[in-house]
């Protein structure tokens, strides 16, 4: 038995590397595909950034000699394959109006947007699966049904509403957490997760009714299985029942939603951001958007795609850990 397992473990890591180059060249095709698009839509909509650097004021020469320094001038092929040779390289450009790097910029405001998102998904997991289970077990009962109906309910509300009613009550009027902003560099890390809870909150909550909602229907897949029963007819206490045997089998199809939900959440900071003022790079691609500043809309939504696609493989690696069976 022992030569078996050995002969087969060659194998097996065979299988896990090709899928991890698979996935992988999947990733450049993604990132293709959306510095592509991207680089499309942004010279399809009108507005010209030389214009908007200089003003209404400014005249077609001053346009047109700013236009010809920051190499707008260049046929749009031209760009295109300049914009994807630096990309290649690790080089996304220079931002018209910050005067520094699209890498150095994103680099500054990731932090803020990093903790958005860690706390927004702590939130949404913390709050989605415990509630899913237990609406499970209690299923067609009064709980399930709060449950259900709160989970929908939030679902349907926008982030950026949350985040105003937010804002209302606990920021107006009960003055617990500031209006906006971020504070100053120097007022540390409490200060700053302060200023993060209420647009936590706003973008976790409807992604909690997400991860709620996917872990109940998972849950109630399990529990009328054989297993479940024959573990309930060995005797076995409730919780090792439901912990052990049921969401240990749901367990890979939870992650499931758990990674698409913390992937989407990078994206979704972005309108929750400019509600509540915060310095992230969502605030920076608004502004970016605005300002038609390309280097940084193309590069942001490079990276935030690149990350995507990153954590849903990180997902799928973890199958193989968490499934034995999936390896074969």
């Amino acid at each position: 038995m022992s030569g078996a397992s050995d002969a087969d473990g060659p194998a097996i890591h065979g299988r896990a590397a090709r899928f991890v180059l698979h996935r992988l060249g999947g990733l450049l095709l993604v990132m293709f595909f959306v510095a592509s698009i991207t680089f499309a839509i942004i010279h399809i909509i009108p507005g010209d950034p030389a214009a908007v650097m200089l003003g209404p004021s400014a005249s077609a020469n001053d346009v047109a000699r700013l236009r010809g320094q920051l190499g707008l001038d260049a046929p749009l092929i031209v760009q295109y394959w300049r914009f994807l040779w630096d990309a290649v390289h690790l080089d996304l450009g220079r931002s018209f109006f910050l005067d520094q790097s699209v890498l150095h910029a994103l680099g500054a405001r990731a932090p803020v947007t990093l903790q958005l998102t860690l706390m927004a998904a702590a939130l949404a997991i913390l709050l989605g699966v415990p509630l899913g289970i237990l609406s499970a077990v209690r299923r067609g009962r009064l709980l399930d049904q709060v449950v259900t109906a709160l989970a929908m309910t939030s679902a349907s509300l926008p982030s950026f509403w949350i985040g105003l009613t937010l804002i209302t009550i606990f920021s107006v009027g009960l003055h617990w957490f500031p209006v906006a902003g971020y504070g100053r560099p120097s007022a540390g890390l409490f200060a700053h997760l302060r200023s993060l809870i209420l647009p936590a909150i706003a973008v976790g909550l409807p992604n909690t009714a997400l991860i709620l909602r996917f872990t109940r229907s998972s849950m109630l897949d399990v529990l009328q299985e054989d297993y479940v029963r024959t573990a309930r007819a060995k005797g076995l206490s409730p919780a090792t029942v439901l912990i052990k045997h049921a969401f240990r089998n749901a367990r890979t199809s939870v992650l499931t939603v758990i990674g698409l939900t913390v992937a989407g959440l990078i994206g979704g900071t972005i309108v929750t951001e400019t509600v509540f003022g915060l310095p992230g790079v969502g605030s920076l691609i608004v502004s970016a958007v605005l300002r038609r500043d390309y280097p940084v809309i193309d590069g942001a939504l490079l990276v935030i795609s690149a990350i995507y696609v990153l954590i849903n493989l990180a997902v799928d690696l973890l199958y193989l850990v968490l499934d034995p069976r999936l390896r074969g």
